[in-house]
This record gives C-alpha cells, sequence and structure tokens, in this order.
C-alpha cells in the first residue's frame, strides 16, 4: 500500500459526522479516549480540518507537538491538546507512542545513543579517569554517559573547581595508560579556565563547553523556559537564574534541570561533543 492510499478517497475532506461532533453546542461532551500516535497514524486536528498521518514529534518549551504530514507532502507541527484530534470521525488525545525497542524492558540504545550492551557488569576501575568540576556535572554525565562508561570501567570524579586541577594533577600523576579527561565549565579563549588547562602534558586532555555552568548547556525547552536568562557578572549565576525564573533556591533549580535531563538530546552539542571526546580519549590503547 502507498503512502497516499492511506488517506482513502477524499479524506481531506472530511466527514459531515466528524465536523457536528466538533461544533454541537452540547453540553455533556463524551469521554475522549487517549491514543498512542504511532508512525503513520491518519488523524484530523479537531478545530483545523488537516489531515496527515504521524511522522514524528517535538518537543519545546511551550508542550509537546505532533508532525503531520499530508497526501501532497506537506507537514506541519501541531500542539498535543486534550481532545485536539479526530480519528475516523471521534474525538481523540493524542499521546506519544513509545515503540517497543524504546520502552526501560528492553532499550536498544543508552542514554547517550550508543548502542547498549545488555546484561553488562561494570568493569573493575580502569586506571584512566574522567574529571569534571562539580557534583551537578558529575550527575548529569552519569545520566546520559553513565552505560557507557560503566561499560568501559570509566570512573567520574568531581574536583570541586579547576583550582584544585594542578593539585590533583600532581597527586594523580597522569602517564601512559594512566589518564586524565577534564571537563570544564566556560572553555573560552580568554578565560581563567582556558589559562589554567594549558600545558598539562600528552595525558590530560581538557575539553569543555562555553557556558558559566553546566545548567546552562542543557536545552531551554528540556526545563520548560525559552532562554536562559542573562545574570550580571558579580552575581551568583544559580541564585540569579532561579530568582528570575522563579524556581526558589538554587538546590530546588537543581531539582527541576536534573529531573529534565534524560538522554543526550536534552544537551547542548557542544557539551555532548566535549564529554564523547572525554570518553574516546581515555578509553583508546596507547600506541607502542
Amino acid at each position: 500500500m502507498s503512502f497516499n492510499d492511506r488517506y482513502g478517497r477524499d479524506i481531506l475532506g472530511g466527514s459531515a459526522s466528524s465536523r457536528s461532533s466538533v461544533s454541537s453546542g452540547h453540553s455533556r461532551r463524551p469521554d475522549v479516549p487517549e491514543v498512542p500516535a504511532a508512525p503513520g497514524t491518519v488523524v484530523e486536528v479537531a478545530d483545523g480540518g488537516w489531515v496527515g498521518a504521524v511522522v514524528g514529534f517535538e518537543k519545546t518549551y511551550d508542550g509537546e507537538f505532533v508532525r503531520l504530514e499530508d497526501r501532497h507532502g506537506r507537514d506541519r507541527l501541531f500542539k498535543m491538546r486534550p481532545g485536539g484530534f479526530l480519528i475516523d470521525g471521534r474525538l481523540v488525545t493524542l499521546t506519544r507512542h513509545v515503540s517497543a525497542a524504546e520502552t526501560p524492558q528492553n532499550p536498544q540504545r543508552s542514554n547517550s545513543g550508543s548502542r547498549r550492551v545488555q546484561d553488562v557488569r561494570a568493569k573493575v576501575a580502569a586506571p584512566s579517569r574522567i574529571w569534571v568540576e562539580g557534583l551537578h556535572d558529575a550527575a548529569i554525565v552519569e545520566q546520559v554517559w553513565g552505560h557507557d562508561l560503566r561499560v568501559e570501567g570509566v570512573v567520574v570524579e568531581f574536583i570541586e573547581g579547576l583550582d584544585n586541577l594542578p593539585a590533583m594533577l600532581e597527586d594523580f600523576r597522569p602517564g601512559p595508560g594512566r589518564r586524565v579527561g577534564v571537563l570544564a565549565d566556560h572553555l573560552v579563549e580568554g578565560s581563567k579556565e582556558s589559562r589554567l588547562t594549558q600545558g598539562l602534558g600528552p595525558d590530560v586532555m581538557v575539553t569543555g563547553h562555553p557556558y558559566i555552568d553546566i545548567w546552562e548547556a542543557v536545552k531551554p525547552a528540556t526545563v520548560g523556559i525559552r532562554a536562559w536568562p542573562t545574570v550580571p557578572y558579580g552575581e551568583d549565576w544559580k541564585t540569579g537564574v532561579c530568582r528570575r525564573l522563579g524556581w526558589g533556591t538554587p538546590t530546588d533549580g537543581w531539582r527541576h534541570v536534573y529531573s529534565k535531563v534524560k538522554t543526550f538530546r536534552d544537551l547542548d552539542a557542544t557539551l555532548i561533543g566535549a564529554v564523547e571526546r572525554l570518553v574516546d580519549f581515555v578509553t583508546e590503547p596507547d600506541l607502542p
């Protein structure tokens, strides 16, 4: 069956019964069932008449949207509102479809997007390490890359700021087979962070993102905002962010941020690339 065949005959015209179910003035509405919007499901937008097949989803600061493609190949996004769609003339509430391969019972991909290794046991910790600046950095790295790091036996440790890096490297003594990868916040040219991470030797790699704090490397839409607010220099960044967004204390704000980060898709590309380079660096075998 071709893609166009799924729409049937003159489906863009709808049906009188389906339109009357939307526009009638009855005070009692029937219960509206929830229907998972599996790819290819053909639906009609209740208040607009657009008819199309489900081809994807998008999440923004304003909620979840379903992408519908009509029989002419045009696609549009529609907000997934309760009772906002029709299937075979009946009002329904679309919910996001989760395939069997994506369910927690049988995930095929890890949170980082890599292929999940089933029934893996964490290896004995490898000599090499990944260091991050703070507890929040460590928690986000663990949430997204934890499976990969357990497969490789790599431990993530937080060092409570880059000011402690020189002393920790002196104590750790990196060398062949004993590498250190460092994830730094605000790693931009001319910053204090960039000066602290220069000339550390071939067995140390420093990567990072350009943001003041790892919170800001989380996509705004992931935490339900349009953009991260600007906090003036000299004001504590997390305190200022929470005050401007109405999130309470920095502890309350962290709970909100952490609860929203699930996979690599929730993070800015600069952070994803930085962590991936560190994982490769500390796990690649040393050349003879």
